[in-house]
């Protein structure tokens, strides 16, 4: 759909109005992690060294039933960034921008600097490509550190850098612009005995800290700082000492391996993203000392992050504002580490939606307290308009969770809403199959996917219909997982399929039970049509 602008005169009238001095309004600190599940010693793992964030959320407020509106990338941060879900972006995957499709949409931080912040971002807040500079940030971040060099890619090791160069120039050589898209990635993880710096979410706290500094020592206006950081993305790469905390041997590994139980065939992807890189099996299992490896790697670089979010919070309170400052961090997906057979992100289950979410506030009266109240990604526009003060605007589609701060287990919105296009039948970044895909390793894996849909679906299997229009939407009530696999031409028509998971008896989501409980898939069924304001 085309929007219209959101940025109101009304809106503006109250940012003159109010003077909008610092003192007047608190600072935020908005910090993203990417490809961030629940995998935090706050969240109950039994292995996550995370001392920092388990810190902040044990003075803060813990949400251990958070779900973002789309599991990939950009969608995900745009729905977010916006306060508007995918169906109103009309944002589905990676390869087209928020402002190709919505021009003249309000960003969360265009708003605020409507209402007196200066905003400025390091590392990665929206997908690459959707930076929005000059509309969405008033300010550039300090652009060096004295004495720091600039990392020179992914990779430390020179031989890993090597492994990296010549796999792309292969891809290239063979596929050419469609190569780039992540055919050839170089291996999937590195450890190098190396400083923090010497990787760039490293290097980038050390920009966003000097970037404090500055707007510390301005302190003219209130302002809200993004930082956002790139692992546990792939590739894993971190500096030793952080694999260091880790014994292989102890960590554990994915209980439930295999799809669920009479889940839908288009339910799970193949791994393609892990799968690009170098080492790893282009098909058939991983095998158990890999998986091990790869689990360790992304340990690791939880544990890394976390140490330079220790270091950005230290910074904040050097600076003397820590006490009027708002902090919330937040992952913009979840991932699966072997959870289902799969590994990636991309899913509707659980541990594709479910993300971390924790706030910190100087004013909260409970302090260390953890809500299953449902949130959602988009409801941080909306929470924080009313912590700064500000005005909402009229198309947030999301709900502020301030009362939630002071009264954690309040009666609470009755759903969240996922969706997601067929993930067995698209690329990992979510765009429909191009045909590089198909003619790389990844052919026989599609065909395989495809042979399993067609043995479910029978005569309900189209091409066209699976690999371009079928979408899952998914809904997460207090108990209930709901998803309806629609054809996106005919939304009133019955579902392609139906998944219903029971959170009680199967918090693992490993047996679908919707075809003997027609009548509850029925209730949530007109539940989940009526849509996210319906679930208030």
């Amino acid at each position: 759909m085309n929007m219209k602008p959101f940025l109101s005169f009304a809106v503006l009238l109250v940012a003159c109005a109010t003077g909008l001095h610092a003192a007047e309004k608190p600072n935020v600190l908005f910090i993203a992690v990417d490809d961030l599940r629940p995998e935090l010693g706050c969240y109950g793992s039994p292995i996550a060294i995370t001392p920092n964030l388990d810190a902040l959320a044990g003075d803060g407020l813990l949400f251990n039933r958070a779900y973002c509106q789309q599991a990939i990338c950009r969608p995900s941060r745009a729905s977010l960034m916006t306060g508007a879900r995918p169906e109103t972006t009309g944002l589905f995957h990676n390869y087209v921008s928020l402002r190709e499709l919505q021009p003249d949409i309000l960003t969360l931080p265009q708003h605020f600097i409507a209402n007196g912040y200066e905003t400025v971002y390091c590392g990665k807040i929206f997908h690459k490509g959707d930076t929005d500079e000059g509309v969405s940030w008033s300010r550039r971040p300090v652009k060096a550190v004295k004495g720091m060099k600039k990392p020179g890619g992914t990779f430390a090791l020179p031989e890993n850098k090597k492994i990296q160069t010549e796999d792309r120039q292969k891809m290239i050589a063979k596929y050419g612009e469609a190569a780039k898209r992540g055919l050839a990635s170089g291996p999937a993880y590195e450890k190098a005995d190396v400083p923090d710096t010497t990787y760039v979410d490293g290097y980038n706290t050390q920009l966003a800290i000097a970037t404090l500094k500055e707007l510390a020592a301005d302190g003219d206006k209130p302002f809200f700082l993004g930082m956002g950081y790139k692992l546990p993305h792939l590739n894993w790469c971190s500096p030793a000492k952080y694999w260091d905390l880790y014994d292989p041997a102890t960590i554990p590994m994915a209980t439930e391996t295999t799809s669920p139980a009479g889940g839908a065939a288009m339910g799970l992807h193949a791994s393609f993203e892990l799968r690009t890189r170098s080492g790893i099996p282009k098909s058939g299992p991983l095998g158990p000392e890999l998986s091990r490896t790869l689990k360790h790697a992304y340990l690791a670089s939880t544990s890394y992050v976390d140490a330079q979010i220790g270091k950005l919070i230290e910074a904040l309170e050097a600076a003397g504002v820590r006490d009027n400052t708002v902090i919330v961090v937040w992952g913009d997906h979840g991932w699966h580490l072997g959870d289902m057979g799969v590994w990636g992100k991309a899913t509707n289950y659980e541990i594709g939606t479910r993300v971390p979410l924790m706030i910190w506030t100087p004013d909260m009266k409970v302090r260390g307290a953890k809500t299953d109240s449902l949130v959602e990604l988009v409801d941080i526009f909306p929470t924080l308009c009313d912590l700064a003060g500000v005005a909402k605007p009229e198309h947030l589609e999301g709900h502020s969770f301030v009362p939630l701060l002071n009264d954690p287990n309040q009666k609470w919105k009755k759903a969240a809403f996922s969706q997601y296009p067929n993930p067995a039948l698209r690329e990992w970044a979510a765009n429909p199959l191009s045909p590089a895909m198909r003619e790389t390793w990844f052919g026989p894996l599609i065909s395989e996917v495809e042979n399993r849909i067609k043995q479910q679906q029978g005569d309900k299997w189209d091409r066209e219909l699976f690999e371009q229009h079928l979408t899952g939407f998914a809904m997460r009530t207090d108990r209930y997982r709901l998803v309806l696999w629609l054809d996106r031409r005919k939304m009133d028509s019955a579902p392609v399929y139906v998944e219903l998971f029971d959170h009680q008896t199967d918090p693992s989501e490993t047996k679908n039970i919707a075809d003997e409980n027609i009548d509850l898939v029925k209730t949530l069924t007109q539940q989940l049509n009526a849509g996210w304001k319906a679930a208030l």
